[in-house]
This record gives C-alpha cells, sequence and structure tokens, in this order.
C-alpha cells in the first residue's frame, strides 16, 4: 500500500513512524512533513489547506490511502477533496469535522446524543457574555468557538481576564467548571463501528504543577493506572457510540479519528471537547503502545469495513512523552535555532526512546527549530517510571537554545 500523510507535526512523525514500521506500506510520503519526518519518508511540498492540490499530489503518486492530520484542512474539506477523486482518505468530512470546528455545533451535537457534558451558553454580544460569566461563575471557562491550535481556552478565576478572552473572539462559548483529571480516549470509526484506543492523559500547561499559559500540550502519558479499568466502555457506550450515532444520523456520517477530551468528576465522566484527529502529544504515546499494524486499520476506517477489523493488540508497557518547546512559545516563539543531540539520542537511548520532530527544518547538515513546539521525546518502559526516567534522560541530551519543557510529566502518575 502506498500511503501518504498530511501534516507536518510530532503527530504526523508519530504516524509516519507507525507505518513505516508496517510491512504491508511499500511506499510513504508526507506533504510538507518535517526534518524528522524526512527520515521514514518522502517529503513533498504542498499547501495542506489546498484540497485540489493534496489530491492532485495523492493522484500523481498512485496513493491507496490519504491520511489528514491537522485539524485545519479537515475544517478545510481536504478529505472530501481526495475522496472526489477515488482515492480512500483517513479523516472526517467537512461537515462533520464541524466537531472540532464549532464548539457550539459540538454542543448541539451531544444534546441530541444525550451525551454528558458541561453546561454552556454560546455568546456573541459583550451583554451574553456578562450574563454567562455570573450565571457561572468562578472558575470561569471560556473557549472560542473556532479552531485555535489547542489555545483557544481560558480557565481563570478572573473575570477581567475570562471576559477580555470573550470578546476577543467573534462567537464564544462560555461553560461550567469541570473538576477532576482529565483523560484523552482516541476511537477510530468508520461512521457506525467505533473502535477505541487506549486512554492518555496530556499536560496542557506549559510550566510545572499545570501553572501558566495553556499550550498545545507539553507531554502525555499511557496507560493511566489511576482510572476505572471500566472507563472504556462507559466511554464508548455514553459517549462514543451514540455521537457517531447521531451524526449518521444527521446525514453527516464521520469517519476517522474521533477524539473525547473529558473530566472525570464527581458526577462522572463529562465530555470537555471533542476533536475530529488524533491529538498532539497523545497520539505519541498511544501509537507507542500499539502492536496492530496501523495502515490496515485506517483504510478499514476509510473504506467502510471497520467491522472486519479484528482486535487491536496492546503492548503492556507504558510510554512517556516530553514536549521540548522554543523560547518563549507558547507567545511567539523563537526560531531558526539549531537543535544538537539528536545523534546521541539514536545512538544511546534507541529503540527503548526516540525522538518525533514538531517544528523542524533542516538547513544543509544542521536541523533548526522551526515552530513552537520543537520535538516530543517518546519513550517506553516496564512502567511509567522506567518509561519517565528513560524519556527525560534523551530530553537531558538535547541542546537547542532557550529551550523549555515541564519535569513533572507523569510524575503523580508514576508515584501512585
Amino acid at each position: 500500500m502506498k500511503v501518504l500523510v498530511i501534516g507536518g507535526g510530532a503527530r504526523e512523525h508519530a504516524l509516519c513512524r507507525s507505518l513505516s514500521l508496517d510491512p504491508d506500506v511499500t511506499a510513504l510520503h508526507c506533504a510538507p512533513g518535517n526534518a524528522g519526518i524526512a527520515e521514514v519518508a518522502e517529503l513533498h511540498p504542498v499547501d495542506q489547506l489546498d484540497g485540489d492540490a493534496v489530491a492532485r499530489l495523492a493522484t500523481e503518486l498512485g496513493a491507496e490511502l490519504v491520511v489528514v492530520g491537522p485539524e485545519a484542512p479537515l475544517v478545510a474539506g481536504v478529505a472530501d477533496a481526495v475522496r472526489a477523486v477515488g482515492i480512500p482518505a483517513f479523516g472526517p468530512s467537512r461537515e462533520a469535522a464541524q466537531l472540532e470546528g464549532s464548539k457550539a455545533f459540538a454542543k448541539d451535537v451531544m444534546a441530541g446524543a444525550g451525551v454528558p457534558t458541561a453546561r454552556s451558553y454560546v455568546c456573541t454580544t459583550p451583554e451574553e457574555i456578562d450574563e454567562a460569566l455570573d450565571a457561572f461563575g468562578a472558575p470561569y471557562v471560556v473557549k472560542d468557538d473556532g479552531l485555535a491550535a489547542g489555545k483557544g481556552v481560558v480557565v481563570t478565576e478572573d473575570v477581567e481576564q475570562a471576559r477580555a478572552h470573550a470578546l476577543a473572539c467573534d462567537r464564544v462559548v462560555i461553560e461550567e467548571y469541570l473538576d477532576g483529571p482529565e483523560v484523552s480516549l482516541f476511537a477510530i470509526t468508520d461512521g457506525v463501528t467505533v473502535l477505541p484506543l487506549r486512554p492518555a492523559q496530556d499536560f496542557k500547561r506549559a510550566l510545572d504543577g499545570d501553572e501558566g499559559p495553556n499550550t498545545g500540550g507539553m507531554g502525555a502519558y499511557s496507560p493511566l493506572p489511576w482510572a476505572d479499568p471500566k472507563l472504556v466502555d462507559e466511554v464508548m457506550d455514553t459517549v462514543l457510540q451514540p455521537t457517531v450515532d447521531e451524526l449518521r444520523r444527521r446525514g453527516t456520517p464521520f469517519s476517522g479519528l474521533l477524539y473525547a477530551g473529558l473530566a472525570i468528576t464527581g458526577r462522572g465522566v463529562r465530555v470537555i471537547e471533542f476533536n475530529a484527529r488524533f491529538g498532539d502529544p497523545e497520539t505519541q504515546v498511544v501509537l507507542a503502545r500499539l502492536r496492530t499494524p496501523l495502515a490496515g486499520v485506517l483504510l478499514n476506517s476509510a473504506n467502510g469495513t471497520l467491522d472486519d477489523q479484528a482486535p487491536l493488540s496492546w503492548s503492556d508497557e507504558a510510554a512517556v512523552t516530553v514536549v521540548v518547546a522554543s523560547h518563549n512559545y507558547p507567545d511567539t516563539p523563537r526560531t531558526g535555532d539549531p537543535i544538537e543531540g539528536l545523534d546521541e539520542i539514536a545512538e544511546q537511548d534507541a529503540p527503548h526512546a526516540y525522538v518525533l520532530h514538531a517544528g523542524t527544518k533542516r538547513d544543509g547538515d544542521a536541523i533548526l527549530s522551526a515552530g513552537g513546539r520543537v520535538l516530543s521525546v517518546t519513550a517506553t518502559g516496564t512502567d511509567l517510571a522506567e518509561a519517565r526516567e528513560r524519556a527525560y534522560a534523551a530530553v537531558g541530551r538535547i541542546r537547542l537554545d532557550g529551550s523549555q519543557h515541564r519535569t513533572d510529566i507523569a510524575r503523580k502518575a508514576a508515584e501512585a
């Protein structure tokens, strides 16, 4: 099978790494990719938001499966454009991707499906914003209705900060605060059958102890030793399958990756948000534990044949990812700095630890930073403590001027 992956972050590097290890994949391409992905796939320049350009590239390459990684191309209808030229695409249609593209649409779908979530108001005027903030009180949860690369949510005790964020959005969802630990659960679906993956937990705040601003994610781990063993079954029954059924009922079937961000509250599981694609950095740890070859699973989703898929096989090992970010992230990050130490990790830490590139580019023999989140250092071990130790040992070899990372990824879970 010839596979084309669209995107250029650490999520796409994780996907490409898994696909490159799949014996059924005879040729692997990525557009636009990054310096790390270039080691396992052939790169092609393309505007990933241009569905026609992506479809042309897929046709020229003779691709038999296109995997659309990021949310923006999905919301732009790139998967539709690929399917229109007769090539299977892993990823929802433009209409179904509104589950991530619009928080208000997602809330409406959840209401129709009876999915448990936070009470909320959709606001478009200053008056509506003030009424909603007053109705819920602190802590305030304010979400930009549209795509914001994981950084459109503000959770604060400060009503003025909450109001300022709300006023900066065209349309905003203000909702009640959900207490309890957060969990990410991915499911692969063809619009009818739903195949859950293993849960993970990510760390959104920039600094240790969940301090600092929200980011796209600073690390993740899997499995969750503290979670109820029945959690996946419960989320399948109350969240994932009802949502897929509701979207099909509405005439907008969802195929691809359905990502449920969950809060485990004192009143039970509640959905914080849906995403329409693999999450970053949770993908890095979930795929590190998946033993089933990936390409066939994604193709079954694209072809509507997930019913034929054998049960997934998983490693008993734990996985931890630590994100190395550039200076000043999540504000305007500094780019163009050389990255050193990658060869040392490949020589001394493989195969238990490896580096997935996020924001990187090659300049001659040098690899330079090219984004806010630069690298995802991923490691596996017999338990979280060993995986953590290996991940941080590898992080310690990386030299990137001004870089930052959290030192507490998976610490509490490993010590529990």
